[in-house]
């Protein structure tokens, strides 16, 4: 049977690749995709699908409750991106992270309960774990965020598991590290890095860069969804992350030996406020349905500037844009 997915905020980075790894590998599929299209949700991302028969963008708003009731029906999965998610946002303005985060979700999964949508996704982030000293944060781990976004998430991740508690509804909570890759919003660090030293500019390093995050390619990461909305338990959570921690200034590093530049092109600028200091999840539980990273790190880090370079049309509009 040809799923028919509705998927939120795929006009966005690892929504539109989402859609595209669907598309790849369910060619029957049918996608619609709602996106709101925000700064981040960009038309030139999604330029290439709409010649594509098998997908429809729909712009509008997840939290407008009778689009949503409309447009639910008929299909069998959700899997919901949609969101506002950079912590420096959140911090400058947390209202609009409340109500697109916690608010539209909840719209979401109500309408999805009501027409009996077979399975719902839900990603999230390992933000809402909070900074993590030692070791790494398994699904079971309690939740302590730290910024305006990362409690949203959390909230968010909360409701969604009520409603697979309350009724019984088969849910799914995904938590994935950092991302990187093609169609990244370039205030976002590696497309910010790269961009910027593509135009012989400096990169701007919070603090002294020992902050650390895990890193994953959005394809590895739309792997592992495309994998749990069908293989994952209903009702469960699980971390997505392939075992790649690095420190902001080691990340820094690698990008600068990859496009032949030093420490010259480093910027310390001050920190920001309740910078976590360390990410770190186990995806321990998502590697025993099988999933594996396709390639590594490097390859992918490599793989990503390429592709920068190669397609400034892209974002070299976005660069300005800090609306």
């Amino acid at each position: 049977m040809a799923h028919r997915y509705l998927v939120t905020g795929g006009a966005g980075f690892i929504g539109s690749n989402f859609i595209r790894h669907i598309r790849s590998v369910e060619p029957d599929a049918r996608v619609t995709n709602l996106d709101l299209m925000t700064y981040a949700g960009v038309e030139a991302t999604v330029a290439d699908l709409e010649a594509d028969s098998g997908h429809r963008l729909v712009r509008g708003d997840i939290r407008d409750g009778e689009l949503v009731d409309r447009l639910i029906p008929g299909h069998d999965v959700v899997v919901h991106f949609a969101a506002e998610s950079h912590v420096d946002r959140s911090i400058a303005g947390p209202s609009v992270f409340l109500e697109t985060n916690v608010v539209g979700t909840g719209v979401l999964i109500d309408a999805a309960r009501r027409h009996q949508v077979e399975r719902f996704v839900h990603v999230s982030t390992d933000e809402v774990y909070g900074s993590v000293a030692s070791g790494f944060a398994s699904e079971g781990a309690p939740l302590r965020p730290s910024s305006p976004y990362s409690a949203s998430k959390a909230g968010s991740d909360l409701l969604v598991q009520s409603y697979a508690v309350t009724f019984d509804y088969p849910a799914i909570v995904t938590r994935c590290v950092n991302n990187y890759g093609p169609y990244q919003f370039p205030e976002k660090v590696i497309p910010l890095f790269v961009t910027n030293l593509l135009d012989a500019g400096k990169v701007p390093l919070y603090g002294d860069g020992r902050h650390e995050r895990g890193w994953l390619h959005v394809r590895d990461h739309c792997a592992a969804v495309h994998l749990l909305v069908h293989e994952g338990t209903l009702g469960d959570t699980y971390n997505i992350g392939a075992e790649v921690q690095l420190t902001n200034l080691d990340l820094t590093h690698r990008i600068l030996a990859v496009m032949g530049l030093d420490e010259r092109s480093i910027e310390h600028v001050a920190d920001r406020p309740g910078h976590d200091l360390r990410y770190a999840v186990d995806a321990a539980k998502l590697r025993t349905l099988g999933w594996e990273p396709e390639r590594a790190f490097e390859e992918w880090l490599e793989d990503t500037i390429e592709w920068y370079r190669r397609n400034e049309p892209w974002w070299r509009p976005l660069k300005g844009d800090r609306s």
